[in-house]
């Protein structure tokens, strides 16, 4: 088990009640399970997740990388305008 640190950032900080979380997640967990593992304990997240954007350690990230230990986490709502 290694400790993240979860950053909500606009409406997902809104959805999720909270700025900042810790979670533990077992080795090997991608981006994709820390996901649907926020899903599952933020409920209101869940519509959004499928298109939120992540940054793990302060670099977009896709759904295959493997979160590594001590990382900082950062969700973000799409982003649309022009």
């Amino acid at each position: 088990m290694s400790k993240i640190r979860l950053l909500f950032f606009a409406t997902l900080r809104d959805r999720a009640g909270t700025k900042t979380a810790e979670m533990e997640v077992p080795a090997g967990t991608t981006v994709r399970q820390l996901k649907e593992r926020l899903a599952q304990e933020y409920p209101a997240l869940g519509p959004s997740l499928p298109s939120a954007l992540i940054a793990v350690n302060r670099e977009y990230a896709a759904e295959d990388l493997v979160l590594p230990a001590d990382a900082d986490v950062a969700l973000f709502p799409p982003v649309s305008g022009g």
